[in-house]
């Protein structure tokens, strides 16, 4: 893995919901090579620097979508266009497109939906149809859909109070849907769901707390068939016959 230290210029940085802002940055992206890969983000005066998936990419703009939770988010929601972010980027192994899928669907569940755009458009540019299944918890936590839709993707949302779209969880929208692969990225209860509820093959991304985010410090291990791998290296995209649950 290659990754990458730079500095980025903030573009613009907006709110798509209450809680969820994109923030679009100007610099060099040469270190980012597949969908699925993160950042990690230094802020002034933290120890510890912020993962955040990489959304959308090109060849001098980098998109990244995250939920204000903390001081370190709401301290990038401060940020405004013209100030400056230090950025590892090139982390993580990313989703594979080198399968025989023929009618993929992508799984998203909240802040999870940021890294399926990407892959959405690679998926399409290869010809292949793309189904997409948003979870959120209510309407106004929707982000995305449309932006998927103007992609070309057929997409279901899923809203656990029933407030758009498929009352439920996103397993609650597999009904119906034809598909023999999935990727997914979201919250480990989800992704478990997902895999109880479908025999298909896939690839999941998980999200996990992060120390350094290039896999020195072993502290987002996930348990696998051939022992623990880091979600921030070997990971955050780890395929599905080789989770121990």
């Amino acid at each position: 893995m290659m990754y990458k230290q730079g500095i980025y210029t903030v573009e613009e940085n907006v709110p798509l919901t209450a809680t969820v802002r994109r923030i679009r940055l100007k610099g060099d992206t040469r270190w980012i090579v597949r969908p699925g890969q993160f950042v990690n983000i230094a802020l002034a005066g933290r120890y510890l620097r912020r993962p955040i998936s990489v959304c959308d990419y090109d060849a001098q703009t980098l998109t990244l979508i995250y939920k204000v939770v903390g001081e370190g988010t709401a301290q990038m929601a401060r940020m405004g266009a013209g100030e400056r972010l230090d950025l590892l980027t090139g982390l993580g192994n990313g989703f594979s497109t080198d399968n025989e899928a023929r009618l993929p669907l992508l799984v998203g569940g909240g802040v999870g939906v940021p890294p399926l755009y990407n892959l959405a458009k690679v998926l399409l540019a290869a010809g292949k149809p793309v189904q997409a299944v948003l979870g959120f918890n209510t309407a106004a936590e929707v982000f995305y859909a449309e932006e998927f839709r103007a992609l070309g993707c057929a997409v279901t949302v899923a809203t656990a109070d029933g407030s758009e779209g498929v009352r439920g969880f996103v397993t609650d929208a597999l009904a119906g849907l034809d598909f023999d692969y999935f990727y997914a990225c979201g919250p480990q209860p989800m992704l478990r769901a997902l895999c109880q509820a479908t025999p298909c093959d896939g690839q999941l991304s998980f999200e996990e707390r992060m120390g350094c985010g290039f896999g020195a410090c072993m502290g987002c291990s996930c348990r696998t068939l051939t022992g623990n791998k880091r979600i921030c290296k070997e990971g955050p995209v780890l395929m599905k016959n080789e989770i121990l649950w």
